[in-house]
């Protein structure tokens, strides 16, 4: 196995300077260990290990197209995503499921380069992988026939060589996997055979036939035997997408991970001066986008998401969260999983009618709950109008000698005495007439507030 580095990813403006990828060599026998990862853009492809097709084919233009019948290949194993990142952008921990494969970067027999990556749209060579835009999505695998000779993926051999192919007791069983990492080494297994998987080790003895596991099937029957497997939908899928911010996210390279999708994703826009731009993958790790601020500079982020259909989740269906505070200056968790608040159009001011935004009104109220000579601590509660509100505002000034100790339940900035306290990502969409509440300590005098209240 070949432990070339390739050339570092350039690194966007604004952001540190990229690692390169490192790759780590391997036994040949889909065995490989525990993968370490520099992190950012650029990371490990995972170590693959065996493959199914002769030596060299001829390239055809929908070789690789979505397969709609089940497909097979040769299938290795591996260890785990490695750290922190699998090469769709994942961490194991936000994932549902650890049942997990990876495809094959490229689709290159008999040629071992390290090619750039992502490849150029159109690109021949771009494997079942698809430049991560298969990432998230879910396959049904199911046990093929075991090899009585050699299968070992040698680049100048065959596959299952001195020997054939024959059913055994573990034809046949099945098991849900995800997506979730890539196959780019230079072997025979991730160059050769297209439909090869590398399959997750923890799912080697989850396979199930008429109800029943059917057992591990190392090391007697493994062999990197056939698999086949299709696309399906996420079985049994409820609830809603998971975002987090990656290790380095910041303002100006907010790198988020999007996990739990019902069928994969493959794209995701921003709401940003107005209109919906296109955020950019980051690199091609396919369940990480770069998203845009909808206020140049700002922390808040408002965003919709397409899956493998091109079609738009939940019929665009608009996800708006915050930058995290201890993203300040940047976030140092390899995963920083956010709450994020749902609606049917932008909530910034100035979306268009057609984009169905109605800002609408809300008031706000104040009662003081506890009180001492020099300040008070007050709940403020915030009601919205006749119409259904995405977000709000309450603004007031402090007198001569107050200052405000801390608040909770809001976000507060401060431009000398004016103070304005913002939603959090939790309680900023009020149906008609539904109200949430805020609190603060004010220290320096009791005299109450006038509060305007502007809702967005």
């Amino acid at each position: 196995m070949s432990t070339e580095t390739p050339a570092p990813v350039p690194a966007r403006a604004g952001s540190p300077p990229i690692e390169p990828i490192r790759r780590h060599p391997g036994a040949r026998r889909g065995r490989f260990g525990p993968r370490s990862t520099p992190l950012r853009i650029a990371l490990v492809a995972v170590a693959c290990a065996v493959a199914l097709l002769p030596l060299v084919r001829e390239h055809s233009a929908d070789a690789l197209a979505d397969p709609a019948e089940p497909v097979t290949g040769n299938a290795t194993h591996f260890f785990g995503l490695g750290g922190p990142y699998g090469g769709c952008g994942t961490t194991e921990d936000q994932l549902e499921t650890l049942d997990y494969i990876a495809l094959n970067v490229y689709d290159t027999p008999g040629d071992w380069v390290y090619y750039e990556r992502p490849l150029p749209e159109g690109d021949p060579k771009i494997g079942m992988y698809d430049n991560g835009h298969n990432c998230g999505r879910w396959v049904q695998v199911t046990v093929g026939d075991y090899c009585t000779g050699i299968n070992d993926g040698d680049r100048e051999e065959p596959f299952c060589r001195n020997g054939e192919w024959v059913a055994d007791e573990f034809n046949g069983a099945t098991l849900n996997m995800l997506v979730e990492d890539s196959c780019g080494d230079d072997n025979a297994w991730c160059r050769n055979d297209p439909y090869h998987i590398d399959l997750h080790d923890q799912s080697l003895d989850k396979f199930v036939r008429d109800g029943e596991p059917v057992g591990n099937m190392l090391p007697d029957h493994w062999n990197n035997r056939h698999m086949s497997w299709q696309f399906i939908p996420a079985p049994n899928y409820s609830g809603d997408i998971q975002i987090g911010f990656m290790q380095g996210a910041e303002t100006w390279w907010a790198a988020a991970s999007f996990s739990h999708l019902a069928n994969g994703i493959h794209g995701v826009e921003s709401w940003s001066g107005g209109e919906w731009v296109e955020s950019e993958m980051n690199h091609d790790m396919g369940q990480s986008y770069v998203l845009t601020p909808y206020d140049p500079g700002g922390t808040r982020f408002s965003v919709r998401v397409r899956d493998v259909d091109d079609e738009y989740l939940n019929d665009g269906r608009v996800y708006t969260f915050d930058l995290p505070e201890n993203c300040d200056p940047r976030c140092t968790d390899p995963y920083q999983e956010i709450s994020y608040t749902t609606s049917e159009a932008p909530p910034v001011p100035g979306a268009s009618a057609s984009a169905g935004t109605a800002t609408g009104t809300c008031t706000a109220s104040f009662e003081a709950k506890d009180s001492w000579p020099d300040g008070y601590q007050a709940e403020i509660t915030v009601t919205a109008g006749d119409t259904k509100i995405r977000g709000w505002r309450v603004s007031w000034v402090l007198g001569d000698d107050q200052s405000v100790r801390s608040v909770f339940g809001g976000v507060l900035t401060a431009d000398g005495s004016a103070m304005t306290v913002r939603n959090e990502t939790w309680n900023g969409t009020l149906a008609a007439g539904e109200a949430t509440t805020f609190g603060y300590v004010i220290d320096g005098g009791t005299a109450p507030p006038a509060l305007s209240c502007v809702a967005e």
